[in-house]
């Protein structure tokens, strides 16, 4: 029995021999199957764009820059990269560390730039402005910036002076980008339909290559934010430094639309405060006869979000209603017509906790109009609001 076991042993061993002997890659016509596995290209890309626009929405610049980033399947194998763009004409490559080395000059620089960056704005809004006490606010502003931006480029050390010829240094070596780059920029000289297909080459020679349409939309300006005054209602907090946190809140008529609200003081300390925001807030008394009227600019066709917060006292049921209405209007009656509100919400104290803030939003449209109404009203138990916002909405 024993010398059975051992033939059979030797047998099994002759044919793993044999076996191993097939993919000799010695013998010819004989081996390893060919690799079959070819390269799959993909690609992602990010929209980096930039544009200014004028005051009256005239274009000052567009740059239609998208950050490519090319892939494929295989990790480690010689891969290639080719890019194809149609139509090409006017494209320009740039190289990704550009922008890279660019923030970390702005981050050396980090003071100047932010005092670069209010002067920027200030020289935007200055040519805007049609209330002549609100741009000589915002030339002395701007006075003042300029001084200050001469004191901080003053005070820059030298080593950060160096930090910043050393990258300078760098982008001046930045090599050209080329098609054949991984990564890169592409600058599209207009808006269109672009075909850009990039092709992956591994190192055995085999290609793929994939394609997608990008669209590359035109430029249009940003829409405005538009501004509340003393959204929060606190002292002196008008452009020139003035008002008694409801100066901007007040009807053209306190006849027709009602007596403005009164104020509220936090009398928490400091460290310890009840109002969402600063010391001061509107209050309306429960016999209804307090209001706030704020005419505020809007784009026409744009959406925004309105938020503020709401607190009631607790001895019998009140409410409070803020309405976005049609500006114009002859009196509260009118504003109070379902053809004239464009939004509103109306909050009350039931299950609310006494002197308790709570947050709210309103989202409206402007349609067709240029100017819009934000109207406060509140009546049946003391009630308060602060700290009105807007945005936006994308």
């Amino acid at each position: 029995m024993k010398k059975y076991l051992i033939n059979l042993k030797y047998i099994v061993l002759g044919i793993f021999i044999s076996l191993s002997a097939c993919v000799d890659d010695s013998l010819p016509d004989v081996g390893d199957l060919e690799d079959f596995t070819g390269p799959t290209p993909f690609y992602s890309f990010s929209d980096v764009s930039s544009s200014q626009f004028d005051c009256n929405d005239v274009e000052i610049f567009a740059n239609y820059d998208f950050y490519f980033q090319a892939g494929s399947n295989l990790a480690v194998n010689g891969t290639q990269y080719q890019w194809d763009i149609t139509p090409s004409e006017g494209l320009m490559l740039i190289n990704k560390d550009l922008s890279v080395l660019n923030q970390s000059i702005d981050a050396e620089l980090a003071a100047v730039r932010a005092i670069e960056n209010e002067i920027a704005k200030l020289e935007f809004k200055i040519p805007c402005e049609g209330d002549p006490a609100k741009k000589a606010v915002l030339e002395a502003q701007l006075a003042d910036f300029t001084a200050q931006l001469q004191e901080v480029n003053d005070s820059v050390s030298d080593e950060t002076r160096q930090n910043v010829s050393n990258l300078e240094a760098q982008i001046a070596e930045l090599p050209a980008a080329t098609l054949q780059d991984q990564e890169l920029i592409f600058s599209f000289p207009n808006p269109g339909i672009y075909t850009v297909g990039l092709t992956v080459t591994d190192n055995l020679g085999k290609s793929e290559r994939t394609e997608k349409l990008i669209t590359i939309n035109q430029a249009i300006p940003t829409i405005p934010v538009p501004e509340i005054g003393e959204p929060s209602f606190e002292d002196n907090s008008l452009f020139d430094g003035s008002g008694d946190g409801r100066d901007s809140w007040r009807a053209p008529s306190s006849s027709r639309w009602g007596s403005v609200f009164q104020i509220n003081t936090d009398s928490n300390p400091v460290d310890a405060p009840n109002l969402p925001d600063g010391r001061q807030a509107a209050k309306f008394p429960a016999d209804g006869s307090r209001t706030g009227y704020q005419e505020i600019e809007v784009t026409p066709g744009a959406t925004y979000v309105l938020t503020y917060f709401s607190a009631f006292e607790e001895e019998t049921y009140g409410d409070l209603t803020v309405s976005v209405v049609k500006s114009g209007l002859n009196d509260l009656a009118e504003a109070q017509l379902e053809a004239n509100i464009i939004a509103s919400r109306t909050d009350d104290n039931v299950g609310r906790v006494d002197n308790v803030f709570k947050k709210h939003a309103i989202t409206f449209e402007a349609g067709e109009n240029e100017s819009v109404v934000i109207l406060l009203r509140g009546s049946g138990v003391e009630s308060r609001l602060d700290a009105f916002d807007i945005t936006v909405k994308q």
